[in-house]
């Protein structure tokens, strides 16, 4: 593993061109970075320095406290006077977290001109889960003729939807080329309850109605997470006097506003990724390699080739569902500092297991809470033999109480005896049902589960000494007691226990980055990694014939413990590894040197003869006699959409480009035209303070 030359901090207030902020409030930390555009780059770098950074714990219960923390100190660091801050930006795992562990809002799915056996297409009816879905009479057909609408079963369910749903999506049979049922089914809603509500067609003018679904059903759940996320970034900004626009990374690494973000929260995963490659890139000043990103709760690999990250032509695809966003082409796996640590279940000598849930690390929760945590594990040591609940806690999550809405009877009670002190497992539950519905609670995001963690072992090996080590140690030696299957403790001492758990990680690290790599290639990644020739090329397992596996390009290895974890990483993929000095930071730097990007989408199809019709925004179809007619017409309409949303999205000066698909075909001579799909994409640099 190799670093490039450190980046001293930049000398004082000497920066030379305007002062830009980066945020980035990840599963574990936010972090804050002060950059001078213009300023002289350190060797491999780009237009401009880093002027100071600074870490903070992110609180989820109360966002605001880790970004003022990480804000705070970079202020401190670099000694300026926050009115010099000219334009802010923001990137967040938050939402790709919660996707990844099931997390977010309760939400209300209305399904127009839809059926039931619907739900069976594209992991929808999976992801609705036990959320409340509705079906209503219309929608439209491929040319946006209507069908009958009714929304008298909607109008009849609002009352009592209202009080147990944070948000509504609304998908209607082909919206993208009609989407005034959407639209309506919207305004009723938005009227009767006052909550947020998400219309398929303005998230994507793709067709594929259930994936759509899926798609707005998604971004629903999200907006409350998002909406806290800015509003507490946006009230600390009032409170220390940075007077200066708020932007978001989307995940295909443009920048948007904030007000933009809220509504499309969805466009927000892979938010944290995307900076990192925009950061990655930045820092190392490599143009091919793959990029490895390790956070507390996920780690996301992509592919950079020729300077610039791919993106996915089939949408963004976390936690297991393939959504219409478009991101780039970065495969996020559960597995980070903070993973579960489990064990192979029935084997003689089971193999560590990480994730891919995230766990409150035992110390983490004992610097939080004081001698609680140390005490239960204690007592619990003392026991004669271990207990399958051992070294696990359950502890509120400090959302706002409105958010428990819609809890059943055994959910609502278990939630009423978790405290905002950490409880043992063992104390809390007492049936194997109860733990199924502690399950629900996490998913929900209203508790955490504490329990031992890589960070953890870390600790106990004096790797990272940034919590309880203590607390730590005793989570070793009571996860070391579990029984191989002969019957005897896993690890003879803490320490053995966490060498194991650190080894696995960065095992299963360079497993997840060859599994992109396979798949970038056309293959089968996950099948190809677990294929045993494979899998004893990786372990330098030699027989007769001598296997070996390399990628032909370095890694770049980006997040705060990513020296720590990806120290043995080359030997395991064949290739170098490069951490840069700044890559605790990488993420919140790429959202401060990103563009503004919005696009717009028409379609021009041949309902009949001789009669050419256009769909494009939330305005009604409108029929054209000359194909060069809708197509100029179609044109001018999305330049104007665009030029609304590059405006909305914050954008300075930007620049339009369209591009024109048009499908025909030629039938005895004759040309047949089929349709046309124009897009127009605005882009520019975002809007800075004066």
């Amino acid at each position: 593993m190799t670093q490039p030359p450190a980046t001293a901090p930049f000398p004082g207030p000497l920066f030379l061109g305007p002062l830009f902020l980066g945020i980035d409030t990840g599963g574990t930390y936010t972090d804050a970075v002060l950059w001078a555009e213009g300023s002289a780059a350190a060797p491999g770098q780009t237009g401009g320095a880093i002027v100071a950074k600074a870490k903070a714990l992110t609180t989820r219960h109360d966002l605001a406290v880790g970004i003022s923390g990480a804000v705070d100190r970079v202020l401190a660091e670099a000694k300026v006077d926050p009115s010099a801050i000219k334009l802010a930006s923001m990137s967040t795992t938050l939402a790709t977290n919660a996707l990844v562990e099931g997390q977010g809002g309760r939400a209300a799915l209305v399904m127009i001109g839809f059926s039931e056996a619907d739900l069976a297409r594209d992991g929808l009816k999976a992801a609705l889960g036990s959320d409340p879905v509705l079906f209503c009479p219309g929608g439209h057909d491929v040319h946006g003729r209507a069908h009958e609408l009714d929304l008298s079963a909607l109008e009849a369910a609002l009352p009592e939807l209202a009080a147990s749903v944070s948000g509504f999506a609304v998908c209607a049979y082909f919206a993208t080329r009609n989407p005034e049922h959407e639209i309506a089914a919207r305004a009723m809603i938005r009227q009767a309850t006052g909550l947020p509500v998400t219309a398929s067609h303005e998230l994507s003018s793709k067709l594929g109605g259930p994936r759509r679904a899926l798609t707005t059903l998604l971004n629903a759940r999200l907006i409350s997470m998002i909406d806290r996320l800015v509003a507490a970034t946006e009230g600390f900004f009032a409170e220390r006097g940075i007077a200066c626009p708020l932007m978001v990374v989307r995940g295909d690494g443009a920048l948007v506003s904030a007000a933009f973000a809220r509504q499309r929260p969805i466009e927000t995963i892979l938010s944290g990724p995307a900076a990192s490659l925009v950061g990655a890139r930045h820092l190392t000043g490599l143009d091919d390699a793959v990029v490895s990103d390790i956070g507390g709760t996920t780690t996301d690999v992509a592919v950079l080739d020729r300077g610039r990250p791919r993106l996915d032509p089939e949408g963004a695809s976390v936690g297991g569902w393939r959504t219409m966003v478009e991101a780039v082409a970065m495969r996020t796996f559960g597995l980070g500092g903070d993973s579960e640590v489990g064990i192979e279940a029935g084997a003689l000598d089971p193999k560590i297991l990480l994730g891919p849930r995230r766990l409150l690390p035992l110390s983490l929760a004992a610097m939080a809470h004081g001698d609680v945590v140390a005490a239960e594990m204690e007592r619990q040591l003392r026991a004669p033999n271990p207990g399958r609940l051992d070294g696990r806690f359950a502890v509120r999550t400090g959302v706002p109480e409105r958010l428990a809405a819609g809890l059943s009877g055994p959910e609502a009670k278990l939630y009423a005896a978790v405290g905002d002190a950490p409880l043992p497992l063992d104390a809390l539950l007492s049936t194997t049902a109860q733990l199924a519905t502690l399950n629900r609670l996490v998913s929900r995001g209203l508790v955490h589960v504490a329990g031992f963690t890589p960070s953890d072992a870390a600790h106990v090996l004096g790797r990272q000494s940034n919590w309880d080590a203590a607390a730590a140690r005793l989570g070793a030696a009571l996860f070391a007691r579990r029984r191989d299957g002969r019957g005897q403790p896993l690890a003879a001492t803490p320490e053995a226990l966490s060498e194991r758990v650190l080894s696995a990680l960065a095992r299963q690290s360079a497993e997840v980055i060859l599994e992109t790599a396979f798949a970038e290639d056309g293959l089968d990644g996950a099948g190809t990694v677990a294929h045993a020739l494979v899998q004893r090329a990786v372990d330098g397992h030699h027989g007769i014939a001598r296997l070996s596996v390399a990628l032909d390009r370095p890694v770049i290895g980006l997040g705060a413990s990513a020296g720590l974890h990806y120290a043995g990483l080359p030997a395991l993929v064949g290739n170098d590894c490069v951490v840069p000095a700044d890559a605790d930071v990488a993420n919140a730097l790429g959202a401060v040197v990103g563009q503004v990007r919005v696009s717009a989408e028409a379609t021009v199809s041949q309902p009949a003869e001789g009669i050419f019709r256009v769909s494009a925004g939330d305005d009604a179809p409108r029929d054209f006699s000359g194909e060069e007619q809708a197509l100029a017409e179609a044109e001018a309409r999305i330049r104007a959409i665009v030029a609304a949303r590059a405006l909305e999205a914050g954008a300075a000066d930007a620049e339009t480009e369209v591009s024109r698909d048009v499908r025909a075909s030629v039938v005895e001579d004759r040309r047949m035209f089929i349709e046309a799909r124009l897009v127009a994409t605005a882009s520019g640099r975002p809007r800075i303070a004066t």
